[in-house]
This record gives C-alpha cells, structure tokens and sequence, in this order.
C-alpha cells in the first residue's frame, strides 16, 4: 500500500476525530438485492392488471394507453424513489439483504438523490436490461453505477458491525514531557491523518513509511511546545501526542458533566 492510499477509502470521522468505515456492499449481494426489487415490481404490476378489468379499457384505446404508460413510469421510477426517499435509502430488497444506499459523505439520500438514482437507472437497468449497470459497476471499487456516481451515492452494508481503531497509546518515557508541553487546537483532519497512518505503518514500505510519517510529524509538532526530547522517535511522539490530546478531552467533558450535574435538576 503507498502512502496516499491509506486516505483514499471512504470513511466518516466522529466528534472526536475517529475513523469509522462503512463497507460498501458487494456486487453480487447488489444483484441478489435488484432481483428481490424486480421480482417484487413485477408482483404488483402483475396484481394490478388483474385487478383492472379488461373491458375498461376496451372502448377507450388511448385510456388503455395512458395505463400502461402510468404502470411503466410507476415500476422504472415512482416505486423507487418513493421508498428510497421514505425509508432514507432502502428498497425492500435493500432491506432483505442489510443494504442502504448512502451518500458519498455516508449522510442519508433525499429526494433528490432517489430521483436521480431511478431516472438513470430506467436507462442502465431498464432500457439495456442491467448491462450497462453491471459493467459500470465492475470497474469501480464500490460498485457505483452510472446513476450512484451522478447521484453522488453508493450502496453499504447497513447491518455491518462498526468497530472503532484502537486509540493510540502515550509512551511512558515522553509522558513527563507531554505533561508539561502545551498541545494546541490540532485539526481534525491532521488526528485522523496521524492515526490511520499509525495503525497502517507497518504495512507500508520503508520509503512511504519515511516520506509519511515525517510529513504527519512536522504537522503534528506545528501545534506542540516545546519539542520533544532530542532523539525521541517520531511516532512515538505523535501517539503521545495524540493520546494526551484525548485525555485532555476527557477530562474536559468530565468537567462539563459535573457541572451539569451541579446546576440542573435531578430528572428522577
């Protein structure tokens, strides 16, 4: 893995600065979902005509026009995007297999999302019977379709066990020094930066793993004083660095719940 592969898989970031992955789904869990969808679709379209009776639409040619043109845009379009956009991203199918279409930040789809996904999906799914949709979606990482790229979305597995990366420890022969320096404000994404390339470090060639780790180590010391001890190792002091940075934090919430707790009512 290079170095600037470590930052390139699509992840969110906690308050707290932590990386949490979602997975996104992979393609033959997206087909078995689209043939759960279909298969569905046709149920009820095939339900609804025969319902209607068949006479209604014996007099009235255009009338019976009209209908076929109402159930063809309700299966390709309305259907779609009226549970995408209620249910935030799952179809019935979706929800069979642990599915939910996201966007590309992971935050939930809207309406506008739902639209574009099933309007390009009439053509790619629809029109060229799932090849174009296929193809697309084999030659991408996430296996986005032409409609999830336009849309800005992808689809992850919703039912996956996130699990949050170790924090980084403090080194006990720079703890006196952590103590006594004064950590700044660092960036969010700086700390997100520094841990993942902490917890990859091993994985990376001795090269990348220099050129990194010193770029992230003269960042991380712009918002320390005074430097650390002559000699010290450089990842050792941004794990240092950063685990003083969330002791700190705990401490500070621990103070804000202890006033909270002297100045508001006891609920009970």
């Amino acid at each position: 893995m290079t170095s600037r592969g470590i930052f390139e898989a699509q992840r969110f970031v906690t308050s707290e600065a932590v990386e949490v992955e979602l997975p996104a789904a992979a393609l033959p869990t997206r087909m078995v979902s689209g043939l759960v969808d279909l298969l569905v679709v046709a149920a009820g379209v095939v339900g609804l005509i025969l319902l209607v009776p068949g006479d209604l639409f014996e007099a009235d040619a255009a009338l019976g026009q009209v209908f076929v043109i109402v159930l063809t845009v309700l299966a390709m379009a309305g259907i779609p995007i009226t549970l995408e956009t209620l249910t935030h991203g799952r179809t019935l199918g979706k929800l069979a297999l642990g599915l939910r279409t996201v966007r590309d930040d992971t935050g939930p789809i809207g309406l506008r999302h739902a639209v574009i996904r099933a309007l390009v999906g009439a053509f790619e799914i629809w029109m060229t019977l799932g090849s174009v949709a296929l193809i697309t979606a084999m030659t991408n990482e996430k296996g986005k379709r032409l409609g999830d790229f336009l849309a800005g979305t992808y689809v992850v597995h919703d039912r996956v066990r996130l699990r949050l990366p170790e924090p980084p420890q403090a080194d006990p022969a720079l703890a006196a020094w952590v103590q006594g320096a004064d950590v700044g404000v660092i960036p969010d994404a700086l700390v997100v930066a520094t841990r993942q390339f902490l917890a990859r470090s091993s994985t990376l060639t001795p090269s990348a793993r220099a050129q990194t780790g010193g770029e992230l180590y003269a960042a991380l010391l712009g918002h320390v004083a005074p430097a650390p001890p002559p000699g010290a190792p450089p990842e050792q002091v941004m794990a240092t660095v950063l685990a003083r940075r969330r002791q700190r934090d705990e401490e500070r919430l621990e103070r804000a719940d202890r006033l909270r707790a002297r100045l508001l009512p006891d609920p009970g």
